[in-house]
This record gives C-alpha cells, sequence and structure tokens, in this order.
C-alpha cells in the first residue's frame, strides 16, 4: 500500500459517533455527537446542542469551526444533508425505522430459502 493509499484512507474513512459527550474530545467528535443526538440540524443547532452539551462553550470561532467541520464532511460525501431555506441540514444517514418490506421466497436463489 503507497502513501497515497493511506492518505486517501485516512480523509475518507467513515464518521464514527462518540458513546458520550466528552468535554475533552476532540472539535470534530463534540461535532458530531451533537449532530447524532439531534438526529438532522442546521450548524446553528448543532451550535445550541454543544451549548447545551456544555454550557458557556458557544462563541463566533465555535461557529465558524462546526460550520466548516459539516461542510467539510457534507463535501466528502461522508454526511447527508438536504437545502432548506437557503441553509443545509445535515444528517449523518442512520436507519431508524425498521424496513417493511418481505423478501418473496420464489425470487430466493437455490439454496437460500
Amino acid at each position: 500500500m503507497t502513501a497515497s493509499d493511506n492518505s486517501f484512507r485516512e480523509e475518507f474513512k467513515p464518521l464514527v459517533v462518540p458513546a458520550s459527550y466528552e468535554a475533552a474530545a476532540t472539535e470534530e467528535s463534540k461535532i458530531i455527537f451533537a449532530l447524532a443526538q439531534i438526529g438532522e440540524g442546521s450548524t446553528d443547532e448543532v451550535v445550541a446542542k454543544l451549548e447545551e452539551l456544555e454550557p458557556g462553550s458557544t462563541s463566533a470561532q465555535l461557529t465558524l469551526i462546526v460550520e466548516d467541520v459539516l461542510s467539510g464532511y457534507y463535501d466528502k460525501g461522508l454526511l447527508k444533508g438536504s437545502e432548506e431555506n437557503g441553509e443545509i441540514k445535515y444528517n449523518l444517514s442512520k436507519i431508524t425505522e425498521a424496513n417493511e418490506g418481505e423478501v418473496n421466497p420464489d425470487l430466493l436463489a437455490p439454496g437460500l430459502d
């Protein structure tokens, strides 16, 4: 594996949602945790969740960091989003409801039924 392969893998590795909020975590981890907690949200909504998780933490600088992180992940395809009222609402594309469909047994390959 070449160095460029490693850098590509590092750049586009899947996001990991932290199991809990840690004040000592990286800004990126805190932002992804906040987004996961709200399910879907704009930059301002993620900042509001961060303020809820760590009162007194918000600032103009934090808003810029959140915007930069979310838009960067979105541009790389690591986050999904939809535009609403001129702003992007980001989400992690988690499946939250079970598929209601069923498998037609007549279409299964032999030996899979």
